[in-house]
């Protein structure tokens, strides 16, 4: 049997476990699955013969350096950050390592050893990054093999709820890490081009520069500009490409009333409340508003934001119970965007029979022949429930089969890496479609930002 070692059983870990466990007799596989809560490890093993639930603390090396010496390939789900302690281990090991985050620059600073041990490091191969990286590589080889050459690239992606459990006014519900929701935008300038010409949008402007999108069958959408997207140019060799734009895909309405957040300061997580855990939701809102010896809470926030008693966004900040002065917060030392997510996550939580969404939405522009075309590539995935959702599939099911293309020798070009080559994303993508990740293609007149480029306008 070979062991495969998976650090991490959260939720996005729970269709990678099943995919390998029902995989395990044929390929061989046994499962190792370490977490720092036991009863979660055991829960994602569901008692199978072929896995092995194990507590692991990865901040105890002894421990952690001997389950990576017994494994044939590790699978990190960690958080980025806690990446790079396994990432060495399998360096002095000489063990294969898969994730599905970011590649950091202390992970790109392994690639030479990674290199010389012939070790395949895979990143970036869960869902966004990931599936973006291999379904925009395909295309764009295809239009390089016919003699295209791009012109504008721009993808879209977003985690939401389905149609059928969007049971509230924002049309939004948690299916990732709410913090990272909550701190969405944050740290630096979204940079990215525009007909050759570099844009830029600070934070506090982000949220109110969206981009309008239509799926078949699911309506309109809108996006919001990602921090860089100027770092893909060279990774999907687009230095020379007019337009390269990445955005998150929220519900229309989202952003407008998330903005309202962002203005007050309520998603700053820089500093701490003084008696936050005795605070109550309606005092945690006063507290971003100046004093007044009359109004309430609720005119002070209309007049400070300039909504109108009958603007759906005040219907959607009374539905969260902003304004309730019994409910206490109930976090000591917590900072504002603690507060946020915690309050959300009482409101934004997916039930156990909820269905999650992820969206995504390619447009390649390019000229082929003297002509200028486009096409637009859409995948609509919808989860199975609150444990099986779309999040898990789309993260979880690529690393699996990475990691199964890598012990069986079909991966073999070694380094730190993502999924931007032929020998990874062609298999992969194929047999995403088995699972219901399948990208639809249209052919459309190249438009880029000028509606006048219509076929039959002057």
């Amino acid at each position: 049997m070979r062991n495969v070692l998976i650090i991490g059983a959260g939720r996005s870990a729970s269709s990678l476990i099943n995919y390998l466990l029902e995989k395990s007799q044929s390929q061989q596989l046994h499962l190792t699955i370490g977490d720092l809560s036991l009863e979660l490890a055991q829960r994602k093993t569901r008692n199978h013969p072929n896995a092995t639930a194990i507590q692991l603390d990865i901040q105890n090396t002894a421990q952690r350096q001997s389950e990576v010496a017994k494994a044939d390939i590790v699978i990190s789900m960690l958080p980025a950050h806690m990446h790079i302690e396994v990432a060495k281990d399998c360096i002095h090991f000489k063990k294969h390592m898969v994730t599905a985050s970011y590649i950091s620059e202390a992970m790109q600073a392994l690639d030479e050893e990674a290199k010389a041990h012939h070790l395949v490091f895979m990143n970036e191969i869960g869902l966004d990054p990931g599936i973006d990286h291999m379904s925009a590589m395909q295309v764009i080889d295809v239009i390089r093999e016919q003699g295209g050459e791009m012109l504008l690239f721009e993808s879209f992606c977003g985690g939401l709820v389905a149609p059928e459990s969007d049971t509230n006014l924002w049309n939004y519900k948690f299916t990732w890490a709410p913090r990272n929701v909550v701190l969405a935008g944050q740290g630096g300038a979204a940079k990215f081009i525009q007909e050759g010409k570099y844009k830029y949008i600070p934070y506090h402007r982000l949220f109110r520069r969206t981009e309008f999108l239509h799926v078949e069958g699911y309506g309109k959408f809108e996006a919001y500009a990602n921090r860089d997207s100027l770092k893909y140019r060279s990774v999907y060799g687009l230095d020379d490409v007019l337009t390269l734009y990445r955005g998150t895909i929220r519900r229309v309405g989202y952003s407008r009333a998330w903005n309202m957040f962002v203005q007050l300061g309520m998603t700053d997580d820089t500093y701490v409340m003084e008696n936050s855990e005795h605070m109550s939701y309606r005092d945690y809102i006063n507290s971003f508003l100046p004093y007044h010896p009359t109004d309430s809470v609720e005119i002070k926030m209309r007049l400070q934001l300039g909504i109108e008693q009958d603007d759906v966004i005040w219907e959607k900040l009374i539905e969260l119970d902003l304004f309730n002065g019994d409910k206490k917060i109930g976090l000591k030392n917590a900072t504002p965007a603690q507060i946020l997510e915690h309050i959300l996550t009482q409101k934004w939580t997916l039930a156990p029979h909820d269905k999650d969404m992820i969206v995504m939405y390619h447009k390649f522009g390019y000229r082929l022949n003297g002509k200028e075309e486009q096409i637009d590539s859409k995948m609509v995935c919808i989860g199975d429930d609150q444990t099986y959702t779309a999040m898990a599939k789309t993260v979880g099911l690529p690393v699996a089969m990475a990691t199964l293309h890598i012990l069986n020798g079909k991966i073999t070009t070694p380094g730190v890496q993502l999924p931007i080559r032929k020998e990874v994303y062609e298999p992969i993508l194929a047999e995403l479609e088995e699972y219901g990740v399948v990208f639809k293609e249209t052919k459309l007149p190249y438009i880029g930002y000028n509606p006048d480029k219509i076929i039959g306008t002057s």
